[in-house]
């Protein structure tokens, strides 16, 4: 059965789905995704439309297969709130990082619950859902199959689950990088960034020096005498920031697990190696 879902937030979702859902339907529409019955599948802010296979069943008439028109329709959150959602994220550092760092943080639900809502789906008013095949029961199997695919997206792009409710990814982050703690994070990331410096050639070219002759002073103590201090370099605010800010899972890795901590796992081995024998 393929894995639709790698990332917290996708299960969540999932998770958050089947809580409002017969299991039954879900396990028809869970085939469904996997076996390429969704012809066609589109997100616009919202709402999410696709076209999906139906089932040829000649007892009851169906002798070409159908194509069904599945949409799934999320209430968005009004601006007044997300106002108030966004001035409690900002207060909080650990939640401010990580969305800047295109992260989404495992507890963020508890700064919409601290305000009385959810971003995750709590309940049926929090979308709607339609489909033009004769099942009368909702969600039918097309629909089912429509919220696997949907947690798929999820994986590749979490803040997905902020667009389905209303707040666009750059609408976040511009509000985010409002606050005093956006501000600061933001120049951090802004330093971390150098401009590509234009070149005349792609290979070092060859340069004539002349030697000079050193005096033997020179030669074996230097030029100038070795500093009596050696200071530390300071570390950068956000660990690993080049990496971060690619997001976790890119295109390139194909396992369950996190790319994110798999790098963070190696760059902890390579810091500490050998660090009893220094």
């Amino acid at each position: 059965m393929a894995n639709f879902s790698r990332t917290w937030w996708g299960k969540r979702f999932i998770d958050a789905i089947e809580r409002l859902t017969d299991s039954g339907r879900l396990q028809r529409g869970r085939s469904y995704a996997s076996g390429g019955k969704v012809k066609s599948f589109d997100i616009d802010g919202g709402l999410v439309t696709a076209k999906v296979r139906g089932s040829v069943n000649p007892y009851f008439g169906v002798t070409k297969e159908p194509l069904y028109t599945t949409t799934i329709d999320f209430a968005p959150i009004s601006k007044a709130k997300w106002a108030a959602v966004i001035a409690l994220v900002a207060s909080k550092a650990s939640l401010i990082s990580r969305l800047l760092l295109n992260e989404i943080p495992d507890n963020i639900e508890d700064s919409f619950k601290t305000l009385g809502l959810n971003l995750l789906p709590a309940s049926g008013q929090d979308f709607k859902t339609k489909c033009s095949c004769p099942d009368y029961s909702n969600p039918c199997k097309h629909i089912a199959g429509v919220y696997y695919l949907i947690a798929a997206e999820l994986d590749r792009d979490p803040f997905l689950l902020f667009e389905l409710r209303g707040l666009s990814r750059d609408a976040l982050r511009a509000e985010l990088a409002k606050s005093p703690l956006g501000q600061a994070l933001s120049a951090e990331l802004s330093a971390q960034q150098r401009p590509p410096e234009p070149v005349e050639h792609y290979y070092t070219q060859p340069q004539t020096v002349e030697p000079i002759a050193p005096s033997l002073k020179e030669f074996w103590q230097g030029e100038k005498r070795l500093p009596q201090t050696i200071e530390v370099a300071t570390t950068s605010a956000v660990p690993a920031i080049l990496v971060k800010k690619q997001g976790d899972f890119p295109a390139f890795w194909t396992r369950d697990n996190s790319f994110i901590a798999a790098m963070e796992g190696l760059y902890e081995r390579v810091r500490t190696k050998n660090k009893d024998r220094l």
